[in-house]
């Protein structure tokens, strides 16, 4: 039995870590901190765990941290990195579902995140858990910086062409048109996140420049080997009025070489063991709606004219996009079967 800690249990995320991982049946969550809601009980805060867990959230502690096998930092970015090479230290594993240890160029991370990394040396050892791509690193690793949600999308969307031996897409002017639903900008009181400032409005941000634009470039570079490949990538997030739920949009130019391919057999081939990523058939239109509440993330492919490919993904932001997405990385670092306790059904309507 892995006993698992979650740093930051009151948010999104968070609380979506508890929901799966109450089903795991090879995992025990032993402590839940918050640095606000310390000694109320989990259950009274999200009565949806009424009768099924019976924890109070507790302080940051790090040595009652140090007992846990596994701690997951569900947290607002710079908070794992202060903590994670005490925790490391003392032979337990992190995941972090914020920023810390996503981005390898420091300069880029200090940038976006407005501070210094604190522990640059652990997080050149850590792995980026994109787990269908980075299996063998995750396998290996003390320390996983889980995916931002929309590069889960890109890179998933775009690894069978960057990693075909053939040149099959330029890599200039790539177009990802991402929309993602208001839990993607967590669990806080904000003005520009109420009910009446979202509903009937439908609206496009961060397009001068989005924390997420390095990450897509940095991991698109790693995926086909061409550092400086994607500089003239375009990304453009939207807010969509809903809970929850992602779909990428993502254009590409085809080569000749491109044309000439069948692309629907490549993509299915090349996910046809991976459990959580769905190839859709010709023609379909994936929808938010049939991923809500899972941990699958749906592909499908158009090409409108013979030069122009485009590619369409839709995952839960919140699954695959964050929470799924780590306990999947877990199952990994543990050599446990990859999908124990994901295999949720997309709830509809």
């Amino acid at each position: 039995m892995i006993n698992v800690g979650i740093v930051g249990g009151t948010g999104y995320t968070g609380i979506e870590l508890i929901r799966l991982l109450l089903q795991h049946p090879q995992a025990r969550i032993k402590m839940l901190t918050s640095r606000t809601e310390a000694g109320l009980k989990v259950a009274d805060m999200f009565p949806s765990l009424r009768g099924v867990l019976d924890l109070a959230f507790s302080p940051l502690d790090i040595d009652q941290l140090k007992t846990c096998d596994v701690v997951f930092f569900a947290t607002p970015h710079g908070v794992a990195m202060k903590h994670a090479q005490d925790l490391v230290d003392a032979g337990v594993k992190v995941i972090d579902l914020a920023a810390d240890f996503r981005l390898q160029d420091l300069a880029q991370f200090e940038k976006w995140y407005g501070m210094g990394h604190e522990c640059p040396e652990l997080l050149q050892q850590s792995a980026y858990g994109l787990s269908e791509l980075n299996r063998e690193k995750i396998k290996n690793a003390s320390v996983v910086g889980n995916p931002g949600c929309y590069p889960t999308t890109v890179q998933l969307g775009l690894a069978p062409l960057l990693k075909s031996e053939q040149a099959l897409i330029s890599f200039e002017n790539i177009i990802v048109d991402a929309k993602s639903g208001v839990s993607g900008a967590g669990r806080k009181a904000s003005m520009g996140m109420i009910y009446t400032e979202n509903t009937d409005n439908f609206k496009a941000y961060g397009v001068a420049g989005h924390r997420h634009h390095p990450e897509i470039v940095e991991a698109l570079e790693n995926i086909s080997g061409q550092k400086g490949a994607f500089d003239s990538l375009t990304f453009v997030p939207h807010l969509v009025p809903m809970i929850r739920g992602m779909l990428s949009t993502i254009y590409v130019n085809l080569t000749e070489q491109g044309q000439q391919t069948d692309l629907q057999t490549l993509f299915e081939q090349f996910y046809q063991n991976e459990a959580f990523v769905d190839v859709m058939p010709a023609g379909s239109q994936p929808e938010t709606r049939s991923v809500r509440g899972a941990n699958y993330l749906r592909i499908a492919l158009y090409q409108p004219i013979p030069k122009r490919l485009v590619i369409v993904v839709a995952q839960d932001n919140l699954v695959k996009g964050a929470s799924g997405q780590a306990i999947q990385n877990m199952n990994i670092m543990f050599g446990l079967e990859e999908g124990l306790g994901l295999q949720s059904i997309g709830l509809l309507p």
